[in-house]
């Protein structure tokens, strides 16, 4: 069992900038691939961005593309989500989940966080 606690979240004026973390108790996060999603109440899932178990490979949604950076620290077990350029529309909790592909499909992530939230205001 992997249990995965994200952290980092907060109110942001816009234009400013967050990085969450996404943390591994129990096993380590080295093995597996990484997805960032996140949700508003009421709404779909949406896909931000993942990260395969090296690091070598990473991809984005167009939504946040040239402003969120994923990365990882398999040192540390913890990978991560840079946000930068934030609008008042990337407010909603953000969740980080763990797989064995790196994938852009939330169904095939095994283990989710509890979410974070990020609230950005105008």
């Amino acid at each position: 069992q992997v249990q995965l606690v994200e952290s980092g979240g907060g109110l942001v004026q816009a234009g400013g900038s967050l990085r969450l973390s996404c943390t591994a108790a129990g096993r380590t996060l080295s093995t597996y691939a990484v997805g960032w999603f996140r949700q508003l109440p009421g709404k779909e899932r949406e896909f931000l961005a993942a990260i395969n178990w090296t690091g070598s490979y990473t991809s984005y949604a167009d939504s946040v593309k040239g402003r969120f950076t994923v990365s990882r620290d398999n040192a540390k077990n913890t990978v991560y989500l840079q946000m930068n350029m934030l609008k008042p529309e990337d407010t909603a909790g953000y969740y980080c989940a763990a797989g064995t592909v790196h994938t852009s499909r939330s169904e095939a992530y095994r283990y989710w966080g509890q979410g974070t939230q990020v609230t950005v205001s105008s």
